[in-house]
């Protein structure tokens, strides 16, 4: 567990999207103005990416209620319970989670991500370390300067999931550089 527990700090710490020290709806908020601005999205559309981006929010992080402010312990707290009760549940579950934020980046709905939307979607959640995205995002050996979904998807479920140090894990190695 300690090894989950370490990978699921670093989660964490993706998810202060103001760099707070806790988990709130005010990085709810950030995060989707932050995407909004940077994908120059017209209201509308603003509008249905921020509904998405809330509900995400709620539905996989805010897992003890809408919005409620959560410290690392609290949410490490309620990984440990998930994980422990059904690991099958909880790969499942995370496995959506990461399913529907990428779907919510995937601005052109082409089913890959770039390097601009990869960019962009760190940097909504407050991670400006271009160097560091960028050597992340190349790890993936892009096709075309593409990554597909379902890629990205399996490795943050595996950094979220996996108990096995020995693997290799690009998330795991970018957050210990300091992404």
């Amino acid at each position: 567990m300690d090894y989950l527990t370490k990978k699921w700090k670093y989660w964490y710490s993706y998810l202060d999207v103001n760099h707070d020290g806790m988990i709130s709806f005010e990085d709810v908020e950030e995060c989707r103005k932050k995407f909004a601005e940077l994908h120059k999205l017209k209201a509308d559309k603003a509008k249905s990416v921020n509904v998405d981006i809330e509900k995400w929010w709620n539905k996989y992080i805010f897992r003890a209620g809408a919005g409620k402010e959560l410290s690392v312990d609290d949410f490490l707290n309620i990984l440990t319970s998930d994980y422990k009760k059904d690991k099958a549940a909880f790969k499942k579950s995370i496995q959506e989670c990461f399913e529907e934020v990428f779907n919510v980046i995937d601005i052109d709905k082409d089913r890959t991500i770039d390097m601009e939307e990869f960019l962009y979607a760190f940097r909504a959640f407050g991670h400006e370390n271009e160097d560091i995205l960028k050597t992340v995002f190349k790890s993936y050996k892009a096709s075309n300067d593409k990554v597909p979904i379902r890629q990205l998807v399996d490795s943050w479920v595996q950094f979220v999931c996996d108990e096995d140090g020995s693997k290799k894990d690009v998330l795991r190695e970018a957050f210990e550089k300091g992404m």
